[in-house]
This record gives structure tokens, C-alpha cells and sequence, in this order.
């Protein structure tokens, strides 16, 4: 008996630009599919027209495309069950509404929105249309076929709303989370069709899930409640519902769901292009989002891509919160840079130097790289941190020179650079001995040049080997700098 075809569909609305738990669900939607050898499905669920974001589905695009989730089939790569935008299949949704009327498992309601707000405001926000409530209010329960088939006639605005059983209890399992056992008299007869002829999530997430032949839906556990309703849906429309399986949640280092407002002010970015945008690699970010929430069974943590997508399997996905962390990221990122080939990160660099208006040969900007390479958490750190490999620093860090620039500072300066104008071979060695044998013969220790003469290249006190830093520079531009220095800086009072 051969094993069916995985086919696993990741559903994102436009409704705001792309989240990072989004991102997580993608992946493991993608993680699970390429594991098994199976489909990646990208469908866009844009039939809540009011909260629709214009570009929004571009940068959901754009996001996918960048971390290398690469859908087989989706609106841009078309496939075999196309359109792959719900709003462009909406002509797909109401026979099926029709037949669920037919079959007595969904309704017409024609309540007003006042009598909406009235019901909840004097029973609660969860009461209308729960239980007995659905009862007394203005629809096809309560109303006789005549005068249903008459304010049909007459165009009054309604909906078609689920049936939900009076009784019993609703199960299915989930990979993550088991069995699950809903009791059917706590689910609300859920709109289907709105007033404005569209379908709502849920009556197009479970009609597009079969005639798209999905096997595997892999989504947030906010979507957990939801479940009951579709597979009572499935049931009524004789279908076989799919696997499902219910991630759960990304906490914000402080507890709590992730949210825009609480990571703001924790100074965490929540949308995929803002990571992007701060320098993240791509490897890195889905890396850790990987990790958060799964494990491999083993205390390696660095993966690709490709290496992901070897060893998932959703019985590693646990069912607890997973706390974000921004510093293992960085951890996930410096580790990932170390992977990459010089090439690539030079590539990296090019634009923000030219941005910059820094004209330097490949050559210079390879061994800048190479200096701090093992330094940096992001490649943007070179043009912040480490600007001064490419501009002589205007400012100088006021700690630095509060603890370094001392009374001597710039007759030592000034000495060293003497001297090292006067090398024919400018290398480590040689600057490095001549910076010794100057404070041999000051008497003093070879930090007390050492140290102001950082600062005065770099504009800062900490950094890379100052003897690799000179002979990266040149000496021409190291004397300019030090001559700079001692002009700028005042002498101070030890």
C-alpha cells in the first residue's frame, strides 16, 4: 500500500505585515513537507477585506523568499488546484453553505447588528448564538420557512451560520496536543457566509483544505478553539478531515504572547522584514525559530535548511510556550557567520559601503573582514562598530579617553608615529616591535602607548589586534590619524 502524498498548506491572511510566529509556522509547515517529500503549499486567506493590507501579501512573498521557504505551489508558482487567493476562488464557497442549509447543519440568521450588541451586552460577549440563545433570536430556528423564504425575497441582509449539535462532545487528535474532547454545547454557531456574500475563515479554510488534497494543517494553537467548528464541517460534508496540529505559543522574554506592543517595548522586533532590515541572516533566524518549540533529539544546535529538513518530525514538537530570546539569537547569528565564505559577506558589505560613499579595492574591504570577523554578530556591525576600517573617526569614545588619554599620551603618540613613518616593511612584527622598543626606552609599559594610539586610530578603546588594525590602515593614514588625535584631544592633568 503506497503512503499518500504529504501535502501541507501554509495560510497566511493580509491583514498586516508578516509576523515572526508566522514565519515559525511557515517553517515548520515547509519542514514538515520537504521531510517527507511532500508539497509546500503557500494559500493567501484575504476574504477579511476589511482588515486587508495592500502590500501585505508582497511581504509575506518577499519574507518567504528570503529565508529560502520556497512553496511548490502558491499564487505566484500556480499548481494544480490554482487560484491559490481565496478571493479569486469565492465562486467556490456558497454551494457548499447551500448544501449544509439543505442538510440541516447550517442556517439563515437575520439578526441586526444592535440586536447583536443588545443580546451580548445583557448575556455576555460568548452569548449569542451558544446553547439556548440562538433560540430566541431572528433566524431560521425560529422562524418559519415562509417567513424566511420572504425576507430572502425581500434582500434583508443575513448570514449563514453553523449548526452546532445540542449535545455531546466533539474530538479529534492533534499531533502536539493528543486527543482533544470539546463539549459541543460550548461551541457558537460560527458565521459561515457574511452578509456581504464572502465566506469567513472558517467555511473557505476547510472547503479550499480538501479541494486542495491537504493532508497536514499546521497552524498556531490560537486557531486551537476553532478546530471543533471545521470538524464538525468535515462531518457534514462527508470529508476526511486532515492531520492537525496546533504549535504553541511565542512568548516575549517577559511573558506573554509576543505581541507587537510588548516586544516594542522590549526593543524585540515581531515582523520578519525588521529582522531583515537589522541585519539577520536568514540561515540564522529560521535556525532559531527551529529550535523554538522543537528539538532534534540531541545537543547539536546549528542546522541548515536542508540539514532541518532531514530530522523534523512533529512528535519533537513540544506543546509548551516557547520564550523568545533576542541574545540567542544574536548567539544563532555570529555562530551562522562563521559559516559563510568572506565572498558572501563582502557581497553583504558592498552596498552599505557605497551607501556610505566609502571607495575602497575589494582587496582592503577582504582583509577588513578578515580583522573582525570573529567580532561581529551581524554583518551591518562592520559599518557600526567597526566604521573607522573605513572612515577616520571624528568623536573619541569619552570613557576611552577619560581612562586612556593620559598627560603623556600625546608625546608617545607623536613619538610612535615618528617612527613608524620611517618603516620600509609595515607588518605586525614591525610596528609591533617598534611600539615596544619606544616604551622600553620611555620607560614605561607598553600599554601606555598601546592604548592611546587605539584611540587615537579607531576613535574607541576595544577592538581588534592594534598591530593587525595599523598595518590594515597603512601608515600614511595611521599618522594622519594620530596626528589628528593629538590635535583634538586635550592634554589632561594625571
Amino acid at each position: 500500500m503506497s503512503t499518500p502524498h504529504v501535502r501541507v498548506r501554509f495560510a497566511p491572511s493580509p491583514t498586516g505585515y508578516f509576523h515572526i510566529g508566522g514565519l515559525r509556522t511557515a517553517l515548520y509547515c515547509f519542514l514538515l513537507a520537504r521531510s517527507a517529500g511532500g508539497s509546500f503549499i503557500l494559500r493567501i486567506e484575504d476574504t477579511d477585506r476589511g482588515r486587508f493590507v495592500a502590500d501585505a501579501e508582497q511581504d509575506i512573498l518577499d519574507c518567504l523568499e528570503w529565508t529560502g521557504l520556497c512553496p511548490n505551489e502558491g499564487p505566484v508558482q500556480g499548481g494544480p488546484h490554482a487560484p491559490y487567493r481565496q478571493s479569486e476562488r469565492s465562486h467556490l464557497y456558497r454551494s457548499y453553505a447551500d448544501q449544509l442549509i439543505a442538510q440541516g447543519n447550517a442556517y439563515y440568521a437575520f439578526d441586526t447588528p444592535g440586536e447583536l450588541t443588545a443580546i451580548r451586552t445583557s448575556e455576555g460577549p460568548a452569548a449569542a448564538y451558544t446553547g439556548a440563545t440562538m433560540r430566541t433570536m431572528r433566524n431560521a430556528l425560529t422562524l418559519t420557512q415562509s417567513e424566511v423564504d420572504d425576507l430572502l425575497d425581500q434582500n434583508t441582509p443575513h448570514v449563514i451560520r453553523l449548526r452546532t449539535p445540542d449535545s455531546g462532545d466533539i474530538q479529534f487528535r492533534d499531533e502536539i496536543r493528543t486527543n482533544v474532547v470539546v463539549p459541543a454545547q460550548s461551541i457558537d454557531d460560527q458565521i459561515l457566509i457574511k452578509s456581504d456574500g464572502m465566506p469567513t475563515y472558517h467555511l473557505a479554510n476547510v472547503v479550499d483544505d480538501h479541494l486542495m488534497e491537504v493532508t497536514h494543517v499546521v497552524r498556531g494553537e490560537e486557531w486551537l478553539p476553532s478546530t471543533p467548528k471545521h470538524i464538525l464541517l468535515y462531518k457534514a460534508l462527508g470529508w476526511e478531515p486532515p492531520t492537525m496540529a496546533h504549535l504553541p505559543l511565542i512568548l516575549s522574554p517577559a511573558g506573554g504572547k509576543l505581541s507587537k506592543r510588548h516586544a516594542t517595548k522590549l526593543g524585540i522586533p515581531v515582523l520578519v522584514r525588521e529582522y531583515r532590515e537589522a541585519g539577520y541572516e536568514p540561515e540564522a533566524l529560521i535556525n532559531y525559530l527551529a529550535m523554538l518549540g522543537w528539538n532534534p533529539g540531541s545537543d547539536r544546535e546549528l542546522y541548515t535548511l536542508q540539514e532541518l529538513a532531514g530530522c523534523f518530525s512533529l512528535d519533537r514538537v513540544g506543546s509548551s510556550a516557547a520564550q523568545f530570546s533576542i541574545n540567542k539569537l544574536d548567539w544563532f547569528n555570529t555562530n551562522h557567520l562563521r559559516r559563510f565564505s568572506k565572498a558572501r559577506i563582502q557581497t553583504q558589505l558592498q552596498p552599505g559601503l557605497t551607501e556610505l560613499g566609502v571607495q575602497v579595492n575589494e582587496d582592503y574591504v577582504k582583509a577588513a573582514v578578515n580583522l573582525v570577523m570573529d567580532r561581529i554578530q551581524r554583518v551591518s556591525d562592520i559599518l557600526t562598530e567597526y566604521l573607522y576600517l573605513f572612515r577616520a573617526p571624528t568623536v573619541y569614545d569619552e570613557t576611552g579617553v577619560r581612562k586612556r588619554w593620559k598627560s603623556d599620551a600625546p608625546i608617545l603618540v607623536a613619538a610612535y608615529a615618528e617612527r613608524i613613518g620611517k618603516l620600509t616593511s609595515f607588518t605586525d612584527g614591525a610596528v609591533e616591535e617598534v611600539l615596544r622598543a619606544l616604551a622600553k626606552e620611555k620607560g614605561v609599559g607598553a600599554g601606555r602607548i598601546i592604548h592611546p594610539v587605539r584611540l587615537a586610530v579607531s576613535g574607541t578603546f576595544k577592538g581588534p589586534s592594534l598591530f593587525s588594525l595599523l598595518v590594515l590602515l597603512g601608515h600614511e593614514e595611521c599618522i594622519r590619524r594620530m596626528q589628528r588625535a593629538i590635535s583634538a584631544l586635550p592634554v589632561p592633568c594625571d
